[in-house]
């Protein structure tokens, strides 16, 4: 029998200025047998959720750290021990029956190759095909949660999620396959009416890292700047009829469908030109501005609010934009956005208006000096040349450290943004 060759799980570095993190989900159990490069736990920092890794093949052996508690970079949280290392055992089976154990089909199958047949994998030992019914994707916290709001099993939802768990996005679109049920309002006299059905209940749950350090920044941000908001409103008749035109065209060459957000990636770029200042930041008691324009693009997740970075924006053509835009959407979905990839930023866009939201006032990303707030298009009376037509108009909002940045310089920034929106030509001649 050969010793046993133990692996350590340590935690990886996961950004420059990370030196803690929390620990998220083990996708596996001790005991459980893992593939190489299989993920083998969820660890949560300050900005995004990565990936652990498995080294080799072989079987997680034992978990140090539990999911909630925090860890050093370096840690280690985990023992694996590796397919090669570990002990021969004697059939019981009956013979012919070739049923080998999970470690060793594992390892069996990597020297296979990624070309193995069924008929390799037969011969690996893997168990009948009636077996895999048994296994059950796992969901995340928050799916679980809407999984029983809805009375849904986790078997009923398609799973997407980071290592093939149910994610809360997946049961919503689940959600929304199911038939309507009608609603009911209820009568005056039952307004008021002692509750007929189960006790009143509190669900107790930790905050996550990721909500903890949203939490503290949003905070940290208006106890340390003087933040204000202007509002101004943009008339995007111009993009739709764009959009409409080269739709077709665009998202045939490129593969990516013409949104609004290049045009406002553009439109800010072409305003922060123009007025420096909010694309700088207070440092002790020097100002510091930049040459660059590193644009945030803040994206929602069931994990809480990320902001992944368009490096050098500047440079990147409505295409690139609108690719790294729907990139960073699906990765964020996904957990699979990278630390050094939430880090930086000169300026950042919002876009509540995805959910519908008319009009609100963003808070910035500090040590940013400005934030714009983009919202849902909705048709409303304007007056136009003396006469009151029908206009789909977008309020926009410009929240700025008034430290920095001055009242008029907030207002004409914004303005520039909307003389662009309303006139995308002048993106193109950079008028």
């Amino acid at each position: 029998m050969e010793k046993n060759l133990t692996i350590e799980l340590k935690v990886p570095a996961v950004g420059e200025s990370i030196t803690e993190v929390e620990i998220g989900d083990w996708l596996k159990a001790e005991g459980a047998a893992v593939a190489k490069d299989e993920t083998v736990a969820v660890i949560e920092t300050e900005k995004a959720a990565v990936e652990l890794p498995a080294p080799a093949a072989g079987r997680l052996a034992r978990v140090l750290k539990k999911r909630g508690q925090t860890a050093k970079v370096g840690e280690t949280i985990g023992f694996m021990e590796a397919a090669n290392a570990l002990p021969a055992v004697a059939s019981e089976q009956p013979p012919g029956l070739g049923v080998r154990r999970p470690a060793e089909r594992d390892a069996a199958l990597e020297s296979a190759g990624p070309e193995a047949t069924d008929a390799t994998i037969a011969k690996a030992g893997s168990p009948p095909p009636q077996s895999k019914t048994l296994a059950r994707p796992r969901a995340t916290p928050l799916a679980e949660k809407v999984l029983a709001e809805h009375g849904l099993r986790v078997d009923d939802v398609s799973a997407t999620g980071p290592g093939g768990r149910v994610s809360k996005e997946d049961v919503l679109r689940r959600v929304e396959q199911l038939p309507k049920k009608e609603i009911v309002a209820p009568s005056a006299s039952e307004i008021g009416a002692p509750s007929t059905g189960s006790a009143r209940e509190e669900q107790i749950v930790r905050m996550s890292l990721l909500r903890r350090t949203v939490a503290r920044r949003l905070v940290e941000a208006q106890h340390t700047a003087a933040l204000l908001t202007t509002f101004n409103e943009a008339d995007m008749s111009a993009i739709l009829a764009l959009r409409q035109q080269y739709q077709e065209p665009f998202q045939k060459k490129y593969g990516v469908k013409l949104g609004f957000m290049s045009f406002f990636v553009k439109a800010v770029i072409d305003a922060l030109k123009q007025f420096p200042q909010l694309n700088a930041e207070i440092r002790d008691t020097d100002v510091v501005y930049r040459n660059y324009h590193d644009v945030g693009l803040a994206v929602s997740t069931d994990r809480g609010l990320v902001v992944p970075v368009l490096r050098e924006a500047d440079r990147l053509s409505f295409s690139e934009i609108e690719r790294a835009v729907a990139d960073f959407a699906q990765r964020a979905r996904d957990n699979k956005l990278k630390p050094e990839e939430l880090e930086g930023g000169t300026f950042t866009i919002t876009n509540g208006g995805v959910f519908g939201s008319l009009l609100s006032t963003p808070l910035i990303n500090p040590p940013q000096s400005g934030i714009l707030g983009m919202h849902t298009i909705q048709e409303r009376p304007v007056a136009l040349a003396g006469q009151v037509v029908i206009r789909p108009m977008m309020y926009v909002a410009l929240t700025y450290d008034h430290r920095i940045v001055d009242g008029r310089e907030a207002v004409l920034f914004l303005r520039r943004v909307k003389d662009a929106v309303e006139n995308p030509a002048r993106l193109l001649l950079e008028i």
